[in-house]
This record gives structure tokens, sequence and C-alpha cells, in this order.
């Protein structure tokens, strides 16, 4: 097994320099993202969408309207009391029928607070289904939009990390659903409440918005801080979920175990979660010790209000009732409006992450087809021309490939050798245009690579890399897999088995080709290393495409089956191009062509017999490895 990638190195503690702290301004922008959030929501689901926001509509209007039914109540009971209804008296007043009004206010009463809790049980089951279509139409369309993003992007370190953070937001910003949706019905209900206020005590309202004023902005601070924090610390959350990957998974643990590296990876953990720790307990505190300061003054103007309307109830200009409604009015509508004014806060915070989302979806691919792409020629006559292409990876000081003048000619097998970091593998992908040159151009039939159509060109080349996808699928699907449109063609998917050698492995296995392959899942039955890359293989024959890469699939298998799977690839390689690479010069030296690399250039080309006859480094590498066999 080849060994796993060494642990990032430890971090230093992520500081507010790292990433600026967004500003206020920043925060409203990020309000932005509400609409095309609301209309992925309503794209999810209209009727569910309705469902819940007309449900919240009603269940809006239900407390102001029990509080002013208890209100009602009590002047009733009061005058009832005053009246001289007595408690001895209450069977006699129930006779004469004195107490029907107040039975049916608390009938009333009852059968709101039922309706208010049914109604919060569908909301909530209306806005879980809701919230599950959504996440799974987000990830399908995360899903969707990388599969559309170049090679490029997946190996620049940035993007990974906005990546990671588009895929948290797939499934982690759905309580953003409830609580904008909660908003809309707060808001309704501090309406009713309001105006409840203002037909007694209108410098009320006043008072209240000053008082909870001090707490809004807090929490608008410290959820913009806790953004900050999260977003410094992405490159850290990656580097954690690795180091606990690589610490208990089945890939790594025989090096694990061997090379005792379970201290090591718990160590490099600690020190990373510990540091995260640390950031957020200090963000913590300081949050806590604000929010109860600024907490107080919102309790302080609800107490003011509250002697105040005491004090009118004791001079006679309010009723029992009054009071009782009144104090519950205030009392709701500071929590209310305080929930909106931090629930905006909160709103205008978690906008912010969907930035993450939706900056992500806005990645264009610049590897792409242009609007009069043409297909691909079937078949091709006169094969690839590379006209003095060079390519250099981003932020990479040195070229890849330069100065790549060759021709790769229709039904042409053809073979890349050289030294590691030669450019083989740089050059295939340019064959396949997963990369596009930085200089210079290939042209299929005469005509620019870039001029034809992304798709029906990717549908036409079948490349199998060294590392290779093993997916946990069953055998027939991982080589079905190779041509998704041909999925269920089991004839077709045996013919490719055959082709690869994979047929004797799969005859095997206790399922067959419907057994589940890989560690991953309980029934599933792992493979070694050179059965798995004879399935590999059978995906590329699958896709039956014109022109055939192995970029050292074979790295795994030993020396005789490698030179089976090479000559069977040559023998079914007849009228198709091919492009292989190996470091094995016995498998090689059956291609039509050899060209040798090194840094990145042509050195030489040739069959084999006239690259020994050159003596140059092809003859050097082939005496190195022959010599290992005497």
């Amino acid at each position: 097994m080849p060994a796993p990638p060494a642990p990032p190195a430890s971090p230093a503690p992520a500081t507010p320099s790292r990433s600026a702290q967004p500003s206020l301004r920043e925060r409203f922008d990020a309000l932005r993202n509400l609409p095309p959030f609301l209309r992925q929501i309503w794209a999810a689901s209209p009727g569910l969408t309705l469902t819940s926001l007309g449900l919240r509509l009603v269940r809006a209007l239900l407390p102001v309207t029990m509080l002013y039914i208890g209100k009602l109540i009590i002047d009733e009971v009061v005058r009832l009391a005053g009246a001289g209804v007595a408690p001895a008296d209450l069977g006699a007043a129930w006779q004469a029928g004195l107490l029907d009004h107040l039975a049916w206010l608390v009938l009333l009463e009852f059968v709101l607070a039922v309706v208010s809790d049914l109604l919060g049980r569908v909301v909530s089951y209306a806005e879980s289904l809701l919230s599950e279509l959504f996440t799974n139409a987000t990830s399908v369309r995360l899903m969707e939009h990388a599969a559309t993003l170049d090679l490029e992007d997946f190996e620049d370190p940035e993007l990974q990390d906005r990546l990671d953070r588009a895929r948290r937001q797939t499934v982690g910003r759905m309580n953003l659903l409830g609580q904008l949706f909660g908003q809309a019905q707060d808001t309704v209900t501090v309406l009713a409440f309001a105006a409840g206020l203002l037909v007694y005590a209108p410098w009320l309202i006043l008072l209240l918005a000053l008082a909870l004023l001090p707490a809004f902005i807090g929490e608008s601070h410290f959820n913009a801080l806790g953004y900050s924090l999260n977003f410094q610390w992405t490159p850290e959350r990656r580097q954690l979920e690795y180091v606990r990957q690589t610490g208990a998974s089945v890939e790594t643990a025989k090096e694990v175990k061997i090379f005792d590296l379970h201290r090591f990876l718990i160590g490099r953990y600690r020190t990373l979660a510990d540091g995260f720790y640390r950031a957020n307990r200090a963000l913590a505190r300081r949050r806590a010790a604000w929010g109860t300061l600024l907490a107080a003054l919102g309790t302080l103007g609800y107490y003011v209000a509250y002697a105040y309307i005491v004090w009118r109830t004791l001079r006679g200009d309010f009723t029992i009732g009054d009071l009782t409604f009144l104090a519950g009015s205030f009392r709701r509508l500071r929590q209310l409006l305080e929930g909106l004014l931090v629930g905006f806060s909160q709103v205008a915070g978690q906008a912010m992450y969907l930035d993450d989302l939706f900056s992500f979806f806005a990645i264009e691919p610049e590897i792409r087809s242009k609007p009069d792409a043409v297909p691909v020629p079937r078949p091709i006559a006169r094969g690839f021309a590379f006209e003095n292409v060079g390519f250099r990876y981003p932020d990479a000081e040195h070229w890849a490939v330069r100065q790549l003048d060759f021709e790769l000619r229709a039904g042409e097998v053809l073979a890349l050798v050289g030294e590691n970091g030669a450019g083989k593998t740089t050059l295939v992908k340019l064959l396949a245009r997963l990369y596009d040159p930085d200089e210079g151009r290939i042209l299929l039939d005469g005509r620019d690579l870039r001029d034809y159509d992304l798709d029906d060109l990717r549908a036409n080349t079948g490349v199998i890399f060294q590392d290779f996808v093993r997916y946990h699928l069953t055998a027939a699907e991982n080589i079905g897999v190779g041509r998704i449109d041909a999925m269920d063609d089991r004839a077709r998917i045996h013919d490719a088995a055959h082709r690869a050698m994979a047929d004797e492995v799969i005859d095997g296995l206790p399922g067959g080709y419907d057994q589940l392959i890989g560690r991953r899942f309980r029934t599933g039955m792992d493979l070694s290393g050179g059965q798995w890359q004879k399935i590999a293989i059978a995906r590329a024959y699958m896709r039956d495409a014109q022109v055939v890469i192995l970029d050292e699939p074979t790295a795994a298998l030993d020396a005789r089956s490698e030179y089976e799977v090479f000559r069977r690839f040559k023998e079914l390689s007849h009228r198709r191009t091919a492009v292989l690479i190996s470091h094995r010069f016995s498998s090689v030296r059956m291609a039509d062509r050899i060209l040798v690399l090194d840094q990145g250039r042509i050195e030489a080309s040739g069959t084999h017999a006239e690259l020994m006859a050159q003596g140059g480094r092809y003859a050097e590498l082939f005496e190195l490895q022959a010599a290992g066999y005497r």
C-alpha cells in the first residue's frame, strides 16, 4: 500500500490578521444572499413553503388574541366578584347563566391553545421536510457544479477551503430557514402587540426600542466575530479532518500500526483541536459577559414600563385586566423584539456563511466548450499534433512540459517513458484536455482541441491513471462507471472484464458481478492491488473510446501479468489511438513508437530498436532495469 501523505506541519494559532473581521457594511451586504437562498427554498417545494408561511401567519396572531382573551377573563372575574358572586354561590350562578360568558371565554382560550400547539407541530413537520428537500437539492447542485470545474481548481488549496466551507453550508444552513420564517411570524406578532400598546401608551414602544438597541449591536458584533473565527480556521479544520481520517481508516491502518504513528497523529490532532477550542472559548467568554450586561438594559426598560402601568392602574386609568394585558404585552413584545433584533443579527451572520456557498457556485471553469463547438471526428483520420506545447502548474516556478512538438498518429500505440517528474502524466492530461496549454496548441485532425465539444471529446477518450478510484460499489458497477449510459448492459460489462483479464477475478467473488467490493461497507469484499487494477482497466475498455490512455495502471501487477495486460492492450488497440506509460521497459517495447521525456521536454523518439541503437537515456535506463533481472 502506498504510504499515506505526511500530516501537515503544525500550524500557528489563528490570529485576526489572517482574515479581516467583516465590517458592518459587509455584514449588511451579505443580506443580498437571502433572496437567492429563498428562491432555492421555493424551488425545493412551493407547496411546503406556502404551507409553512400560511400556518405561521395564523399562529402569529394567536398570542395577542389569547392574551386579550385572558384580559377579558380577568375583567369578567372581577365583575362577577363585584356583583357579589361568591365561591359558595357558583352552583346557583351557573344555573342562572351568570357564568356562561366566562365559560365561553375559558373554552375559547383552551381551543386556541390546542390550535396553537397543533399548528406548531404541523409547521415543524413541514419545515423538516422542506429542509431535507433543500439539503438534497443543494447537495446535488454542489456536485453538479463541482463536476464542471477544472482539474486545476481541485489542485488549488484555496479552492479546497472554499469547497469545504460550501459543503458545510449545504447541510448547515437549514436552521436559517426556520429563523427567516420565524422572523416573519414574530414580525406579525410584534405588529399585533404594538397595536395594542399604542392604544394605551404609545411612548412605551420608544422605551422598548431604546432598551433593546444595545443588545442588538452587541449580538451583531459577536456574530461577525464568530464568522471571522470560523473563516480563519478553515485550513486547520480540514487538517483536523485529515488527521482524524488518517488515524482511523482501513487505508492507513497497516502503516499506522507498523510505524506506531497513533501517538504522533493523536498529538497533532490535540494540538489543532486545542487551538480551535481556546479560540472559541475566548470568544464565548467575551460574548457571555457582554451579553449579560446588555441584556440587563432590556430588563431595566421592562420594569420601568411595568411600574408605569401599575401606577396608571392604581390611578384607575386601567382595569386589572388591562394591567394584565399591558404587562403581558410589554413582556412579550420585549421578548419578541429582542428575538427579532438578535435574530436579524444572526440572519446577517448566517448570510455571510451563505457567501461561502454562493461564491463557490460563482466559480466559472476555464476549460469549457465553445458555443460553436464541433463534434469529434468519427473516426479520427490523422490524429493529434502537439505544436510547441508548454504548460506550467499555477504558482509553480518551473514548466511541467515545454516545447513539445510531436504527432500521435491515428491508430498508433505510443509509449511515454522517463523518470518521475519528466512530464508524462501532464502530457496525457493535456491530451485529454484536463488542462489547456499555456503555450502552443494541440490539434486533432488539424483542428485545435479547444474547438471540439468537451463532453464529446472526453466521451471519446478513455483514461486510467495510476491513482485510479476504487469505487465502493459492486464489481459490475465499478466497470460500468466507465460508460454510465451502458451501466445496465451486462454483456458489455462482461466483455470489458474479459479484455482486462478481470473476469477471472470477478468469477472468484462470492457474489460475482453483484458482489460489493471494498471494505467501507459491511457486505463488501476487498481486493488486492493487482485485482483492483484489472477492474480499473476493464473500466477503460468499457468506454470503447477512440483514444485509450493507460497511465501506469499496472504498477501493482507482477511483470508477467503486466506483460500480458499490455500484450492484450496492443491487440485490442487495433484501429484505436493509444498511449501507455510504464516504468517496465519490457512492456513499452511493444509500442509502435516510444517518446523519451526528460524535465518536461522530448529527448528522443523512435522504436525500441532505434532508441537502443542511439545509446541515449532510454538505452541507459533499459540496461539498468535489465541488470536488475539478471
